[in-house]
């Protein structure tokens, strides 16, 4: 993702290139092409400039008598009061830089262009490449650097470390490492400025980082707050234990095979501060959840428990009572939680704003009623793939009044009548119905009658035919459709 260096070129510095074509002076004193868009070209001709006035050379300009500036007459324009010796002598015209290298205009241009673009347009010229190496256009972005890519290859066949420098200028407080070793690890901290305090997350995937590195690249880089660690089999909950810092206030473990119980025991004891926990584990049970303390219970605000099998009602008992203050719960692919732990969820968490249900077989109707009754400040529920929901749990959702999306892909039993429900959802700003085959052209049209509507995805749904997404168009001209 880093930007090539730009090569020393005895030309100008912003010469040029890349199909990018300078365009000379006009008479109109523009200095540039001026394009408006939509403007006749009679509107864009100037006006003909006015005549100079003429003046008398300074030698015969007289000064007035006093007795007219007693009177309160002004001197005609041009005029000095004082004579030749009071007349102001004429500066050098002042010049603007060409618009290509103009930099006020360059950082508002910059804007609306994306981050890959930013990439290309930062190699055009050393202005360019000045300008938008600002932080300020790459805040919120992380930078992705596999293994491969952090070392040259000398001539002589040794490796040597990439140049960091474009990433240290551009203020990036975040990266993911993919395939790295803990020899890769210690040496981004040693070659990257910003390692050691500027530096605030870190994701590492498919890596082979073990109990060391781990403790190594946390211990080193003070100011990592958010970790992440994605597809890495070779740490250990041992590690977890000598490694973690209360300083960390977001953790995602995802698809570590050596994540269990004792890892949760790990993190529940040692971050304090932990706002937001993101777990994939297989092998993690109902026990593991009973570990949260009631420091957690006053910290935590989202809990996200992706594709945990072995977790059932019971550890949605432990979840409620340890974390009350929850905002955001995913308990997406626990195939085993049913529409008793939905109740008391609902009926425990009831700051929820975002409930993740998906890939939930066992949830039916009734849990629907339970979230519709009790969970008042929900803004986003997610029931993808809960094959059990009906038209008759959609009527319960429709009572809902802050809801603002509301996922259904591949509800197979959902039909044209459901919808009719949601038709009365005017807070609704975003639905998916991808892969609902029972939905027909008919039952989709209706939907225009969501005029708020900013998102509708209907991927996969045998219904959106190309005269619905016509209509659509028509009808929902600010609404995003997705085919």
């Amino acid at each position: 993702m880093s930007s090539p260096g730009v090569d020393g070129d005895p030309k100008p510095p912003c010469l040029p290139r890349n199909g990018l074509v300078k365009l000379p002076g006009q008479p109109n004193g523009l200095g540039a092409a001026s394009i408006t868009k939509g403007t006749p070209a009679a509107r864009n001709r100037p006006c003909p400039p006015l005549p100079p006035p003429t003046l008398p050379p300074p030698s015969l300009a007289a000064p007035l008598p006093r007795a007219a500036l007693a009177g309160g007459l002004c001197p005609p324009a041009g005029i000095p009061l004082g004579g030749p010796a009071s007349a102001p002598a004429p500066g050098p015209p002042v010049e603007r830089p060409p618009l290509a290298t103009d930099e006020k205009i360059l950082n508002g241009l910059f804007w609306y262009f994306s981050a890959c673009e930013k990439c290309v347009l930062a190699q055009v010229c050393k202005t360019w490449r000045r300008v938008l190496y600002q932080p300020k256009f790459w805040a919120g972005l992380t930078p992705v650097l596999h293994a491969k890519e952090l070392y040259n290859v000398l001539p002589g066949g040794e490796k040597e470390f990439v140049n960091l420098q474009g990433f240290a200028a551009r203020g990036f407080e975040g990266f993911c490492l993919v395939g790295v070793s803990d020899l890769d690890i210690c040496e981004f901290i040693d070659n990257y400025a910003l390692s050691k305090k500027g530096v605030k997350a870190m994701s590492l995937k498919r890596s082979t980082i073990t109990d060391a590195g781990l403790e190594v690249m946390l211990e080193q880089m003070q100011g990592v707050v958010r970790l992440e660690l994605s597809g890495c089999n070779d740490f250990t909950e041992a590690g977890l234990w000598s490694s973690l810092s209360a300083r960390i206030t977001s953790l995602s473990v995802s698809d570590c095979i050596n994540v269990a119980d004792d890892a949760i025991a790990a993190i529940s004891q040692l971050l304090p501060n932990l706002a937001e926990l993101s777990l994939q584990a297989y092998h993690v049970t109902d026990t593991a959840l009973a570990y949260f303390t009631a420091r957690q219970g006053h910290s935590t605000h989202t809990l996200r428990l992706l594709s945990c099998w072995e977790i059932t009602n019971h550890g949605v008992v432990n979840v409620v009572h340890s974390l009350p203050n929850l905002t955001a719960l995913s308990l997406s692919g626990c195939s085993k939680v049913t529409d008793d732990g939905v109740e008391l969820v609902a009926e425990n968490l009831r700051k929820l704003r975002s409930l993740d249900l998906s890939w939930c077989p066992r949830i039916t109707d009734m849990a629907l009623e339970y979230v519709a009754c009790d969970l008042h400040r929900l803004e986003e529920l997610v029931l993808d793939r809960c094959v059990r929901i009906t038209d008759t749990g959609l009527s319960y959702l429709s009572t809902m009044s802050s809801l603002r999306s509301l996922y259904l892909r591949w509800c197979c039993q959902v039909q044209d009548f459901g919808l009719k429900h949601l038709l009365a959802m005017r807070s609704l700003r975003l639905l998916s119905v991808a892969g609902c085959p029972l939905l027909t052209t008919t039952g989709l049209s209706g939907l225009v009658q969501l005029q708020e509507l900013e998102e509708l995805e209907l991927t996969n749904c045998p219904g959106a035919t190309p005269e619905l997404f016509k209509y659509f168009s028509q009808h929902l001209p600010r609404c995003l459709v997705i085919e």
